[in-house]
């Protein structure tokens, strides 16, 4: 790519049309996981890493009916925890995610979830993309969601250069003003997993396949 196209002014312009492209396709760009309070949303959020956000909506109604919060959460045995998140993979290491953050939530926090991305972050298991969908979802923060599906596009739209989250993410801040963070973040994950895929991507149907440089 040009020096041209890689100018903020440019990479700007051609956000703002993939944005616009994607809004009538994707109305309603929340986050696919049920919950009903932040705290069910940053469990849920947890768990979806290595995992669809399907098979974690199937656990969490059994989880959070058994622990409903921080506090009770934070005392279940880790073998029970381990048995009912088994599914969604990796349960060991997410368990103790789930009992580490639930006692600091507990402790330190008087069982509300924290609205600010450091204090988020320093909760076990928590990293900025799980931040960012707590805070933009519950406490109308703007935030760079940089999930696997929402770099692959980044990448494959000459948006970012790099498959570190943390630097896509930089990158993407560079160009874009807040503001439209959140609903980047949303409209690029949900076209990764519909259209633009990781093997395979349809290219022939994709509405925003003009504005792309990887197009087949």
């Amino acid at each position: 790519m040009s020096n041209s196209d890689r100018s903020g002014s440019r990479l700007l312009e051609r956000a703002e049309s993939v944005i616009d492209a994607l809004v009538p396709l994707y109305p309603d760009p929340r986050p696919a996981l049920d919950y009903r309070n932040p705290f069910e949303l940053l469990v849920a959020t947890v768990l979806s890493a290595q995992c669809t956000d399907a098979m974690v909506n199937r656990v969490t109604p059994a989880l959070f009916a058994r622990w409903s919060g921080p506090e009770s959460m934070s005392a279940a045995p880790l073998e029970e925890l381990e048995k009912l998140i088994h599914s969604t993979g990796f349960f060991r290491a997410k368990a103790r995610y789930l009992s580490g953050l639930s006692r600091m939530l507990a402790e330190r926090h008087a069982s509300v979830v924290p609205f600010t991305m450091e204090e988020l972050t320093a909760l076990p298991g928590v990293g900025r993309k799980t931040a960012g969908v707590v805070l933009s979802a519950c406490w109308g923060g703007d935030a760079i969601i940089v999930d696997t599906h929402f770099g692959r596009i980044a990448r494959r739209l000459g948006f970012a250069g790099s498959d570190d989250p943390e630097r896509t993410e930089r990158e993407i801040a560079s160009f874009l003003p807040s503001g439209r963070w959140t609903l980047f973040s949303h409209l690029l994950n949900r076209h990764g997993r519909a259209v633009c895929i990781a093997r395979l991507p349809h290219c022939s149907t994709c509405a925003i396949a003009s504005y792309c440089p990887s197009r087949r």
